[in-house]
């Protein structure tokens, strides 16, 4: 199989192929590793290459994806006796002594894994630039962040490396990827996908792992494969009636729309994410969709110091377990976790329990909208991305950060109020995104505009919990209207 043959189908259309004996599995990895070997110099998204596992794998020949190149994201998505980073130093030496349950099933579905994709450090950024790989590149633009946290699989879907990768989605992580390369990315109800055996929930329930995808379908047909608990999941959700890709072929039903466009931070929101949420609008309105100007009514800033205490416990957390199981030293981390990682450890229980009750008020917030209405729409980021390197902290405040862990001042940051602006400064490039995970809501970024200079904005719809149906459905009907397939011909050139 041609390199440029393999780049006109999605994971569906691959796998009908080698289900019709046109074109065999060696065939189609082969092609994926050759147009791997071909951009990732350029880009560095595969920090973790699996090539000649993946030619001599034999998939499950009865799987709805045998014989579909796939890749992993090295964070979570565990496979038994291989490195999982996690974009960090401190994780050099986790080699998982099991596979997750996302990765069980993924090669039960007949996915060949060719490899594992760039992560910034435990995942904690809106750019992928770790000090372990190095920066990963937008194929749109290689000199701008493909975003994270899961931007090497973005990055590689959005260069044809596969038609899809996985990813997971903390804070915006599915989301934002796919906004910036040009995707579709859905971020699945809390519950819906299994993160086990390694954990019940995901960063205290706010995470879900799935795929970033060129098409609609192949989302849809891969939360079939990844949805489900698995024995001792915390808890059960309600299935779907029908399979996923059996839905989203039903035309939805007239729906009622809130739309949006003001960050619930009061942050800046780039003109182009404006004008890509009204373009979006109309368009829905086209369709028969009734259209209003509606937002939940959420405390923004008292989301973003929620979100932000569930960064510090995290982080304390993960770094303290690199270093009680695997040998790692403070130094193995980037300087911005360490400071995370302290303000973590001196943060008080009774302020992370309190912030942690208030995520209620979010899902209550969120739930009484969607009374009125089925789904919302706003830009999936709020600003474009941004080019390597731009983001990286100061050296004048690299200085501050290091004084405050020489001074162990956690305490006193988090008396002084700094926290606050840390949250901001944190969330203003993203602010749209932390609501659905907080509130454990189904969200997805569509790409259905591009700019003047070729690059893709994502709009984000966001659903009722349990309800992606809904979401896949819409994103179909968008897709026949507003074909991007066609798009990805301008990245052919890496």
């Amino acid at each position: 199989m041609k390199e440029s043959e393999y780049l006109r189908y999605d994971a569906v259309a691959l796998a009908e192929l080698i289900r019709r004996k046109e074109v065999s599995p060696r065939e189609v990895c082969e092609a994926a590793i050759a147009r791997a070997e071909r951009v990732n110099g350029r880009l560095n998204v595969i920090c973790h290459p699996q090539y000649g596992d993946a030619l001599s794998q034999q998939p499950a020949a009865a799987g709805p994806f045998a014989g579909v190149p796939f890749l992993l994201k090295d964070l979570a998505q565990e496979q038994q006796g291989v490195p999982c980073t996690h974009g960090s130093r401190g994780y050099r030496r986790y080699l998982p002594q099991q596979d997750s349950e996302f990765v069980r099933r993924s090669r039960d579905s007949g996915l060949t894994v060719i490899g594992r994709t760039t992560t910034p450090e435990l995942g904690l950024k809106a750019i992928t630039e770790s000090r372990l790989w190095g920066p990963s590149r937008n194929p749109w633009n290689p000199a701008l962040t493909p975003g994270g946290s899961s931007g090497g699989s973005g990055a590689a879907v959005g260069a044809g490396i596969v038609p899809m990768a996985g990813a997971n989605d903390g804070g915006g992580s599915i989301r934002i990827p796919a906004a910036y390369n040009g995707l579709f990315g859905l971020k699945p109800s809390r519950g819906r996908v299994s993160v086990g055996p390694m954990a019940g929930e995901s960063w205290t329930g706010a995470s879900s792992d799935h795929v970033v995808t060129r098409t609609v379908r192949d989302s849809a047909a891969m939360l079939d494969v990844l949805s489900g608990p698995a024995t001792g999941d915390p808890f059960r959700i309600p299935e779907p009636p029908q399979p996923y890709a059996e839905l989203m072929q039903q035309a939805p039903r007239t729906l009622r729309i809130g739309v949006f466009t003001e960050s619930p931070y009061g942050t800046e929101v780039d003109a182009h994410c404006v004008e890509a949420v009204e373009a979006t609008a109309r368009l829905l309105a086209s369709l028969g969709h009734t259209v209003e100007y509606a937002q939940p009514r959420i405390d923004g800033p008292d989301l973003a110091r929620c979100y932000l205490g569930l960064y510090f416990g995290e982080v304390s957390a993960a770094v303290d377990r690199a270093t009680r199981e695997y040998g790692a030293r403070e130094s193995d981390f980037e300087l911005e976790t360490r400071l995370l990682a302290m303000l973590g450890r001196t943060l008080p229980l009774p302020d992370y329990v309190a912030m942690r009750q208030r995520w209620n008020n979010f899902a209550r917030g969120l739930g009484a909208f969607f009374e009125d209405f089925d789904l919302y729409l706003c830009p999936t980021t709020g600003q474009m991305p941004a080019r390597i390197g731009q983001m990286e902290t100061p050296a004048h405040l690299q200085v501050v950060a290091k004084l405050m862990l020489a001074l162990r001042a956690g305490r006193l940051v988090h008396k002084s109020g700094q926290v606050d602006q840390l949250a901001l400064d944190n969330l203003a490039r993203t602010p749209f995104t932390q609501l659905a995970n907080l509130t454990g809501t189904p969200a997805m970024s569509v790409p259905l505009h591009w700019t003047g200079e070729g690059l893709p904005v994502g709009v984000q719809f966001g659903g009722r919990h349990g309800d992606e149906a809904t979401l896949l459905q819409l994103a179909a009907q968008l897709e026949e209207a507003q074909p991007w397939f066609d798009q990805y011909q301008r990245t052919e050139h890496l």
